[in-house]
């Protein structure tokens, strides 16, 4: 019963914002509260009201505040950047923005390379009549597969590197199951966009402009600091009944920081230009709030489970729990299961390693839930007009491209 409430979080996001979208952009949060509750109420019949309230508080204050603070500070500082003008708009403008967006991702993070340049990306097609495939390869490629190489690039390489692993490791591993997932979304999204543009005016051409440079500035210092907490976690600190590091603590003022500062200085066109809205940063800050807190029992299930220490298994296993939970806390799962000894799990050939760290960060683009960005590109798309496919619409979009891809990164590297 403890896992029913996770279920209804996961089953109500993937129908309502497509069957009732009314009813989900103005009931989202209530919907959440109403979950939360039964879940409490399960958890306090089966432990006591103690231990239901504890974990509620740990997960609050432990989890969703940390991470959403650093979640609406990147969205503040990305929205706060308008970059107009330049060849984004044409085929091969788009092309480039995408490759860019993906070695971008290893230097600053998903997140951080997301929210800078889906604003310019949806800015110069906004004249287009089609330009879904293009949000749906940036989720692919910018939002998840480019955060491959190295541990900025996405939170499980981030733990892998804390746990042992060198910081090069992905570089040298996982660039070839990068590059398999990459260039055929890159070809495809290329074949696709010039077959559409054909049918859409064409855009004008403009000179490149930058404007809110001190956001860019602010972003790299916040990325780095991002980067640090994690290197340099600190003592932890007992808030009431969750336990935090110093670093994180430090990391969540940071973040409040900044966001009211670009909030206050960053010029109110910029964001007009950009169509930033906070709506879509409440929408899911209510989904998250839900997630961590009725996530708990979800993982406990997975760390009792005992699967055998096959590569291939251990890709699909890794890739679907991160593609439906989330990444990290599914990486940590998997890397202690493997015997948690970095020294042996990354010395060659090491298969398992590569196959749970692939699949943590590959399998992250099959769902709007698989890694943090993914859900806060699709509502900034959907605020610009864009009809986005629903979860069950995406999610079969995205296997019918990824899965194929997905075996064949299986017979070349883990079988």
């Amino acid at each position: 019963m403890a896992l029913l409430p996770f279920a209804v979080l996961l089953l109500g996001f993937a129908t309502l914002p497509g069957a009732a979208p009314r009813f989900w952009h103005r009931r989202s949060g209530w919907l959440v509260l109403g979950v939360v509750a039964v879940y409490v109420v399960l958890t306090a019949a089966e432990h006591g009201a103690g231990v239901a309230a504890a974990a509620v508080i740990g997960a609050s204050a432990g989890h969703f505040l940390p991470f959403i603070a650093v979640l609406m500070a990147l969205y503040t500082l990305g929205g706060g950047v308008l970059i107009a003008g330049g060849p984004w708009g044409r085929p091969i403008g788009n092309l480039a923005l995408l490759v860019f967006g993906t070695i971008l991702a290893s230097l600053m993070g998903t997140i951080g390379a997301s929210l800078l340049l889906i604003h310019p990306l949806l800015a110069a097609n906004s004249a287009r009549y089609e330009k879904r495939h293009l949000v749906i390869a940036f989720i692919f490629l910018v939002a998840n597969a480019g955060g491959a190489l190295t541990p900025l690039g996405d939170p499980p390489l981030l733990i892998g590197f804390l746990r042992g692993v060198p910081f090069f490791w992905p570089a040298r591993f996982l660039v070839l199951p990068m590059l398999i997932v990459a260039a055929p979304t890159l070809a495809l999204t290329f074949v696709l966009d010039v077959y559409l543009y054909r049918r859409d005016p064409a855009p004008k051409q403009q000179r490149l402009r930058l404007r809110g440079a001190h956001n860019i500035i602010l972003l790299l210092v916040f990325v780095t600091a991002l980067t640090l907490s994690g290197i340099f976690p600190g003592p932890n600190v007992r808030l009431g009944s969750a336990e935090i590091t110093a670093g994180q603590i430090a990391l969540t003022a940071l973040a409040m920081s900044v966001t009211w500062f670009s909030n206050a200085r960053t010029a109110r066109a910029i964001r007009v230009r950009n169509r930033f809205a906070w709506a879509p940063m409440r929408e899911i800050a209510w989904l998250f709030f839900g997630i961590f807190v009725t996530i708990p029992p979800v993982l406990h299930q997975l760390a009792v489970l005992r699967l055998p220490k096959d590569p291939a298994l251990w890709f699909w296993s890794s890739g679907f729990c991160s593609a439906f939970l989330d990444s990290a806390p599914t990486y940590l799962i998997f890397f202690e299961a493997a015997g948690g000894r970095a020294a042996t799990l990354f010395a060659p050939p090491a298969h398992l390693l590569t196959a749970l760290s692939a699949g943590s960060v590959l399998f992250g683009a099959l769902t709007y839930l698989g890694n943090a960005p993914n859900l806060m590109i699709r509502s900034i798309a959907s605020s610009r007009g864009i009809r986005m496919p629903g979860f069950l619409g995406y999610f079969l979009i995205a296997s019918l491209v990824l899965i194929p891809i997905f075996v064949v990164e299986t017979i070349i590297f883990f079988v």
